[in-house]
């Protein structure tokens, strides 16, 4: 690996392999050995495997993903990552009340995440908050772009459903 490469592929993604590592270890310390030990992995890695790497960023999601999920599976923990870190975009219009109202409709959203199944829930969180294109997801997580279209499908069906009732039961009260 030279630093040219480095500097411009790897380094600028290494929050969202953060928040990647989080996602699946849970614990924020797990999350950055993770990052460190697949930083380093990257740094030594040959050059003639740097030569055939298309998607730095895929790679390295891949990296994570696959190093996050030895690192729990070693140490038998449950995946219970708090989405307390991430935040809202603001949006200038909104007033105090309605700002409440949508960050408390945030938490609960990332609650009803949290109790997703595995695969349902990293598609989610790969789509919606990290923002990678179905191919991404496909190559990090090493499943078919059908199977990606539909993970997501019933992950936002579920937290709609969930939404839905919760709206209704308030509704009734």
């Amino acid at each position: 690996m030279n630093q040219a490469i480095f500097q411009q592929h790897i380094f600028p993604i290494r929050h969202k392999l953060f928040r990647f590592a989080l996602r699946i270890t849970g614990s924020a310390h797990e999350a950055e050995d993770v990052v460190q030990e697949v930083m380093e992995k990257i740094w030594k890695s040959p050059a003639e495997q740097s030569e055939t790497v298309q998607n730095w960023e895929a790679w390295c999601m891949t990296l994570t993903r696959n190093r996050s999920l030895d690192k729990t599976r070693s140490q038998s923990l449950r995946r219970t990552a708090s989405l307390d870190g991430l935040t809202e975009r603001p949006n200038g219009t909104s007033n105090q009340a309605s700002t409440v109202e949508n960050r408390d409709l945030a938490d609960q959203v990332k609650r009803m995440m949290q109790d997703l199944p595995e695969k349902q829930r990293l598609v989610m969180h790969l789509r919606d908050i990290e923002e990678l294109s179905y191919e991404e997801i496909a190559e990090v997580l090493n499943i078919s772009l059908d199977q990606v279209k539909v993970n997501l499908h019933r992950a936002r069906k579920t937290i709609r459903e969930q939404l839905t009732a919760t709206v209704n039961h308030i509704a009734t009260i």
